[in-house]
């Protein structure tokens, strides 16, 4: 982590929104993980179901309230103070780690899944806050750093709460750790949303109403009345249907195709969420705070490429009926690392990918209307990933392979990124020759800080060192420049 980073998470008006959005995630992912693996390792078989079916289907259910309550959560964000409903929000939160606790205790399958509701309920009316608060307490050129921060520390949850959720369900007194953890970690997401600076009301006049159909659909209509704001949505929620249709495979994966247990499960998560974060903060440090989609196309093609690879690591793979494998028994195939190494890929581009669109999205939305375009993007991210899981459960049902999964996740993301490609065309050449020149000349840009403003115009003057001064210039300073040529 950079400096920059050390130094936005020392600073009051973002460490308490931070650890308040790890927390959350934590839990989410704990209890989600912990009800997971109870399923596939313990309930399926005792209520005759089929584990990958019901993990996809746990999946489109924790995301089901971002599409039935985005609109209302949008409103609320931009009608009152964003501190006091957060710290509201997170109060419910503890109340509904005990009906978990209730929940886990009985191993009442409906009521777990009613839980997973709740807490996807929970998640949906935390989103416009957190990514409206943002840009309220982070000056824009503290933006991108602070999403990176969130980014990596949002996986870094997922992975922390993920291995707790896993490792301790299954033991003896499994049920009474997972729960009592919950509690503590609801209950310091609680005390740290207490410490977030407040941030007054965008748009104090808005009136709530009930209908949150035809609010839903205002919001969406007015995201697409700004393109660059409705292509970041699209992007943005293109990513969540490939990503959590990838996490919600990985315990049938492990188990049903490379023959492993739990613990493998946690490795692959692991694999993934570092990815993520190395993704996240090596994005940010390539664009220097720069607000910027130039890396996007980049990552979008990384997640085809290494999901291509991933398929054709596992294609021919089938678990027998033998004992699952440990950690150290799945790390001793050689295919084990291919494996491994093409998850982290996947995850590396996808933070290139998703950082800058989210950061995108901030930066140019109003003030007034940010948290209903959040709202907006976080309905639209619904619909894409009910739509991921039910295309998931549709081929499961069909019989098809989890490896036959990742393959069409791979193949339909193709022309996603190939589109991509067409709307930054002079991006990605740019990305591509700037990264050569830095890798091959250790070329660094200094001094961006006073690079004219959009619309201003500014004219540089090369020395003629070499003939590479005119590709240097086009290829690491911002915008598309125009070339002066004296031919004598």
């Amino acid at each position: 982590m950079s400096s920059q980073h050390l130094e936005i998470l020392a600073r009051r008006r973002f460490l308490p929104l931070f650890v308040t959005q790890f927390m959350g995630a934590l839990n989410d992912n704990l209890f989600k993980n912990a009800l997971v693996i109870l399923v596939t390792f313990r309930l399926a078989a005792e209520k005759g179901v089929d584990a990958g079916m019901m993990a996809t289907f746990a999946t489109g259910l924790f995301i089901l309230p971002f599409f039935l309550f985005s609109a209302t959560a949008g409103r609320l964000a931009d009608k009152f103070e964003k501190q006091r409903l957060i710290a509201i929000i997170k109060a419910a939160e503890i109340a509904i780690m005990l009906l978990a606790g209730l929940a886990f205790s009985v191993g009442n399958l409906t009521l777990l899944m009613s839980v997973l509701f709740l807490m996807g309920t929970h998640s949906t009316f935390f989103g416009p806050l957190k990514y409206g608060i943002l840009p309220q307490h982070l000056p824009p050129e503290e933006l991108l750093s602070g999403n990176a921060v969130i980014e990596a520390g949002t996986f870094l949850a997922i992975l922390i709460g993920t291995i707790a959720g896993g490792l301790l369900i299954l033991t003896a007194n499994g049920i009474l750790l997972v729960v009592t953890l919950e509690i503590v970690v609801a209950a310091a997401g609680l005390l740290a949303s207490l410490f977030i600076p407040r941030a007054p009301a965008a748009a104090p006049d808005l009136k709530l109403g009930l209908n949150f159909l035809a609010h839903g659909w205002e919001m969406i209509r007015e995201a697409k009345s700004q393109r660059v704001i409705w292509l970041a949505i699209l992007g943005i929620s293109w990513f969540w249907l490939v990503g959590a249709t990838f996490l919600a495979q990985f315990p049938a994966f492990a188990k049903t195709v490379l023959g492993a247990g739990n613990g493998t499960v946690t490795l692959m998560l692991v694999a993934f969420s570092v990815g993520i974060a190395i993704g996240s903060m090596l994005c940010n440090w390539l664009l220097k705070g720069e607000v910027s989609a130039r890396y996007v196309p980049l990552g979008a093609l990384g997640i085809s490429l290494f999901t291509f690879d991933l398929y054709a690591a596992t294609a021919h793979m089938q678990a027998g009926s033998g004992v699952l494998l440990d950690v150290a028994g799945f790390l001793a195939r050689p295919s084990a690392w291919r494996v491994l190494g093409d998850l982290t890929m996947i995850a590396v581009s996808a933070g290139f990918y998703i950082v800058p669109l989210n950061t995108l999205l901030q930066a140019r939305s109003e003030e007034s209307h940010r948290s209903r375009v959040i709202a907006a993007n976080n309905i639209v991210n619904a619909l894409f990933m009910v739509l991921g899981a039910t295309g998931a459960v549709a081929m499961l049902a069909f019989h098809c392979s989890i490896p036959q999964i990742f393959l069409a996740l791979a193949l339909l993301n193709l022309p996603v990124a190939l589109y991509i490609c067409r709307l930054l065309p002079e991006t990605v050449i740019k990305g591509l020759v700037g990264g050569l020149l830095r890798l091959a000349y250790g070329a660094e840009v200094h001094g961006l800080a006073n690079w004219p403003a959009p619309g201003e115009r500014v004219v540089v003057v090369a020395n003629h060192v070499s003939f590479l001064d005119a590709v240097l210039l086009a290829a690491l300073l911002p915008g598309r420049p125009t070339f002066a040529v004296n031919s004598f």
